[in-house]
């Protein structure tokens, strides 16, 4: 994590909430150099107004031997050209004013970058450890996205175990609120005038709560709101989640627009899904063939073949030859499905035995290295209403 140092205590706490991580704070030096004795994987030394300009340059000059892909970043009430030049020659990183603080905040995430391709780690968490980011997505609509991120979702989270964020990327036709018949106060658009700040603790006053720790992020109501949301934005959007949450479950658009491309760039683990038809299958097959072309690795590629009983002329062995890819989930067809949907409680909640559920369930045991009973919640007769607003931070890593 980022290493602040600042004497006033103000100070350092608002660079700390600019940072948007969990740093540590120290009021000196000193303080600086015990803490570094102890930990060999800092990426990012964050030296505060307070900090005396001579001692800052000397500590770089010394990190830019000793720790080459540690960034230094000096914080100054006002940058003139003395202080660029003493900053270049010391060897810092990044110079940024008191006053621009989503500066301090881009300038740690490329400090990451920088500790990232220099020592070669792929270990680098900008917030300590890191959830994983679950992508949903198929080429065309009505295939059982939104039902699937939904159910995952709840498997993922087994019965409060793990904290879920559901996030409804389909930001004109998004169904997740009302596939859970939630009543947002909020939406994604509503985090647009906070972009150059948001933070964890602005962002979950925008988080909808379901229950046993699952939150949701929903879609903007009115369909043209998302052309105000800037890419930029859901990429924010989705590090900080990932920074606070187990898992982050992401429904997306049937496209590659922006915001599902913006997505790809924080996915872990993207679920392509197909059913047995023809239409299906060809824009499958176009959306594989676009993600070769965005260099998105095949190992982290899984499909998931929906209604995989239905007697259609086509076989789940045909779907493999035709997408070269190997079926990583079959979720059998049901009308319960729908009758689950139809009344707000989805089928893993109401109806965990279902196979179905099972289907939904051991795919969720793949993907968080869990036992499938584990992530199985138990059957609920009516839903049991959460706080209306829940602290995130309390099982904060």
């Amino acid at each position: 994590m980022p290493i602040i140092v600042e004497g006033q205590s103000a100070v350092a706490e608002t660079l700390a909430n600019a940072v948007g991580q969990h740093a540590s704070i120290v009021s000196n030096l000193e303080e600086l150099k015990h803490q570094l004795a102890s930990n060999e994987h800092e990426y990012a030394i964050i030296l505060g107004p307070g900090v005396d300009l001579e001692a800052a340059a000397a500590l770089a000059g010394t990190l830019r031997v000793t720790r080459p892909p540690t960034s230094v970043i000096l914080i100054r009430r006002r940058v003139d050209t003395s202080v660029l030049a003493e900053a270049l020659r010391s060897g810092m990183r990044e110079v940024v004013e008191e006053r621009d603080l989503t500066g301090v905040g881009s300038a740690v995430t490329r400090a990451a970058q920088i500790f990232e391709a220099l020592s070669g780690s792929t270990q680098v968490a900008l917030d300590g450890p890191r959830g994983k980011l679950i992508t949903v997505f198929s080429p065309k609509g009505g295939v059982g996205k939104t039902t699937l991120a939904v159910n995952l979702s709840l498997a993922l989270g087994g019965h409060g175990k793990k904290r879920v964020c559901l996030v409804d990327l389909d930001l004109s036709f998004g169904d997740v609120a009302i596939t859970l018949q939630l009543f947002p106060a909020r939406t994604l658009a509503d985090a647009v005038p906070m972009e150059a700040g948001l933070d964890i603790g602005l962002l979950e006053t925008l988080l909808t709560p379901h229950r046993d720790e699952l939150y949701t992020l929903v879609a903007p109501v009115q369909p043209d709101a998302r052309d105000a949301i800037p890419a930029s934005l859901v990429g924010k959007v989705l590090r900080l989640l990932k920074a606070n949450f187990d898992f982050v479950v992401v429904d997306t658009s049937p496209g590659f627009d922006e915001h599902v491309l913006a997505a790809f760039d924080e996915t872990d683990e993207l679920l392509l899904v197909t059913m047995l038809d023809v239409p299906t299958l060809k824009n499958v097959k176009i959306a594989a063939e676009t993600l070769d072309l965005l260099n998105f690795a095949k190992d982290r590629r899984h499909l998931i073949l929906n209604r995989a009983d239905e007697k259609v002329g086509l076989t789940p062995e045909k779907v493999e030859s035709t997408l070269e890819m190997k079926i990583d989930a079959s979720i059998p067809t049901s009308p319960q499905v729908a009758n689950s949907t139809n009344s707000g409680e989805p089928i893993l909640g109401t109806l965990p035995r279902h196979a179905v559920s099972r289907a939904i369930a051991a795919l969720a045991g793949d993907l968080a290295g869990l036992p499938e009973s584990s992530n199985i919640p138990a059957p609920r007769s009516s839903r049991v209403a959460p706080p209306k607003r829940a602290l995130l931070r309390r099982n904060s890593r």
